[in-house]
């Protein structure tokens, strides 16, 4: 069964370095592509995670999160941030030293040094323990299984959606099989008709009238065209129920656009306006299909 690409997912684990909590966030994208944000502890293992990621999730763009808790706000509660007061002695020095060579007023001050955002840290990035990279893997395979199961969910949902399309489709070209043979017959009588008024009494050339009919047939003929959209509607519903192994969207984009393209020959063809007012109804679905694919892995 098809999966979107839409989905959302969360997991936490205890750790001796403190709670992990990795969050999935994924919206449809052509390719596969990850947006990381790390605690510090835990840049090191970017290129496993969008590897973890890619393997869950071959296709779709990734938000993902991890972030860590130190055990002191596990247990009490207690702060969560520290100064990095090395760091601070170090800005202070510098902004000194670039006011006293510059002639610059002012002072360097607390509400000067605050505006530096790296001086305050969180406890989990200054002393902590390493983490161990197969509980990050854990936890962010915990995370992005949670956001599959969604997709797999509004998959289900996409799949009852595209399989109405479908059947709305079938019915139009059902109606146009039944009206291509009958417009031909229009089409033969309405030519005996004129010419027999051209000729205004004079016996027709049946094989000359026969010779016609059988060209326009040929040209009006789209028995071939019917075929290969049955065709393709079949494929189609065979990729949205497979298995969820390999992503399908791009086949299912691919058969839509044949699918678009046929329409356009039989259209083209028509000449009758029941067939053009199916050939409409189908192109009408055939947009919707390609909407909703957009959002298929």
């Amino acid at each position: 069964m098809i999966r979107s690409m839409t989905g959302y997912g969360e997991a936490e684990q205890d750790t001796a370095v403190g709670r992990l909590r990795a969050e999935v966030r994924t919206v449809n994208h052509r390719y596969f592509s990850a947006n990381l944000r790390l605690a510090r502890a835990a840049e090191r293992f970017e290129p496993q995670i969008r590897e973890w990621l890619r393997a869950w999730m071959p296709r779709g763009h990734v938000n993902y999160a991890l972030r860590i808790e130190s055990q002191s706000v596990v247990d009490t509660e207690g702060p969560t941030l520290q100064l990095d007061e090395a760091r601070a002695r170090q800005y202070h020095r510098a902004l000194t030293e670039l006011k006293d060579k510059l002639g610059l007023p002012g002072e360097v001050d607390l509400a000067l040094l605050a505006r530096y955002n790296d001086l305050i840290v969180p406890m989990d990035d200054a002393g902590a323990p390493e983490l161990d990279a197969e509980l990050v893997r854990q936890v962010t395979e915990a995370a992005a299984e949670s956001a599959v199961r969604m997709r797999e969910q509004e998959g289900e949902r996409l799949a009852a959606d595209l399989e109405a399309r479908i059947v709305s489709m079938e019915g139009s070209l059902d109606r146009i099989t039944v009206f291509a043979p009958e417009r031909l017959i229009a089409e033969r009588d309405r030519m005996r008709r004129v010419v027999a008024e051209l000729l205004e009494g004079i016996s027709l050339d049946e094989d000359r009238i026969a010779r016609e009919i059988a060209h326009l047939a040929e040209r009006m003929d789209v028995s071939e065209e019917l075929v290969r959209m049955r065709s393709h509607i079949e494929l189609f519903r065979e990729s949205v129920a497979a298995p969820a192994k390999d992503p399908v969207g791009k086949r299912l984009s691919f058969l839509v656009q044949e699918m678009n393209r046929e329409t356009n020959t039989i259209g083209s063809k028509a000449n009758d306006s029941r067939l053009e007012h199916e050939v409409i109804a189908i192109k009408d679905e055939i947009e919707r299909l390609r909407e909703q694919i957009e959002n298929v892995e």
